[in-house]
């Protein structure tokens, strides 16, 4: 793979200068723009329309680790997530550009026969935490990307444009607004209203950013009773999670719910309490019984392809299924 991680397909061929080479990408977030870059590097005029700016979506708040989470069909999953990792790999050979980092860190509450065989094949530093790593109990060691958004994101817009796409503030009401012969639907939680499909739902997602005390390596654990806790140190901070709490509208972070996130994360890492909180993030994850990813002929010849309803795993399958939207339009 390139160092710059381009993303190419035999199967899918380059899209001509004519009037079906123009393709609209509703939605800004990961998802979005990771299908607008691979369409727009493929040969596509790409417009991307974004009610946000990158920095205010919801992929902004997400901790991004790359791990499947919570996500169907657990077939399609697997291969997208994989085809994510490769280009992860890649393009964490420049982690200051890109934002992408290979890191060390601990699965808690995991044995080794229980991480599925195909995750277990494709990392082969995989092993069983030392008691010393993780004190809690049992857990598995692994390195994997760990995506610092407040840099992917933009770069992920660079790229889109260096490639000849556009980026433009829209919000959309419908999706018949769409005004090109082929439009993508990424539009996570706004799917909802948009498509519509009333089985796209919020499950909402609380962090807290703190200094960081000197920790390199990431943990992430269910705990006593299936508390969630995770700690992923980002430069120059250190994010500290979490929650899933489901059909949740509220973007109001609750300092209640803050404190216990700090006091679960300093359980798992001590060296956290009293860290200087720096900022309360809330976040919806888009989720759905299972992601949609399909294409929809409409009148008059024009292609709608839905590409929505990743939950909290958006980052973990965003590139294959960018590539899968790709050859559904292509």
């Amino acid at each position: 793979m390139p160092e710059h991680g381009t993303v190419r397909s035999a199967n899918v061929r380059p899209m001509g200068d004519g009037p079906d080479g123009d393709v609209l990408v509703i939605g800004g977030g990961v998802i979005g723009l990771t299908t607008a870059v691979v369409l727009a590097e493929r040969g596509a005029r790409v417009r991307l329309w974004s009610r946000d700016p990158v920095e205010r979506t919801t992929s902004a708040v997400a901790g991004a680790l790359w791990w499947p989470y919570r996500i169907r069909p657990v077939a399609s999953a697997r291969a997208w997530a994989l085809r994510s990792l490769e280009v992860y790999e890649g393009l964490a050979a420049r982690p200051d550009v890109t934002g992408v980092r290979m890191v060390e860190g601990v699965l808690g509450e995991t044995a080794l026969d229980e991480v599925d065989a195909w995750a277990a094949a494709r990392l082969p530093g995989l092993r069983l935490a030392t008691a010393r790593e993780y004190p809690a109990g049992s857990g598995v060691r692994a390195r994997l990307p760990l995506i610092d958004m407040a840099v992917h994101l933009p770069w992920l817009r660079e790229r889109l444009l260096a490639a000849g796409g556009t980026v433009e503030a829209r919000t959309v009401a419908d999706l018949a607004q769409g005004d090109a012969p082929v439009v993508v639907n990424c539009t996570g939680l706004g799917a909802r209203e948009l498509v519509p499909d009333p089985s796209v739902r919020p499950v909402r997602g609380q962090l807290v950013v703190v200094e960081n005390p000197g920790i390199v390596t990431w943990t992430v654990s269910t705990g006593a009773g299936g508390a969630m806790a995770y700690v992923f140190p980002q430069p120059g901070r250190l994010v500290l999670g979490g929650t899933a709490e489901e059909d949740a509208w509220s973007t109001e972070p609750d300092p209640a719910v803050a404190e216990a996130i700090v006091r679960r994360c300093a359980a798992l890492r001590p060296e956290i309490a009293g860290a200087r909180v720096l900022d309360h993030r809330v976040g919806l994850r888009p989720a759905r019984d299972t992601v949609r990813l399909e294409r929809v002929a409409l009148p008059g010849g024009r292609l709608l392809v839905h590409n929505y309803g990743h939950g909290g795993a958006g980052v973990t399958v965003a590139w294959g299924c960018a590539e899968e939207a790709a050859a559904a339009v292509g």
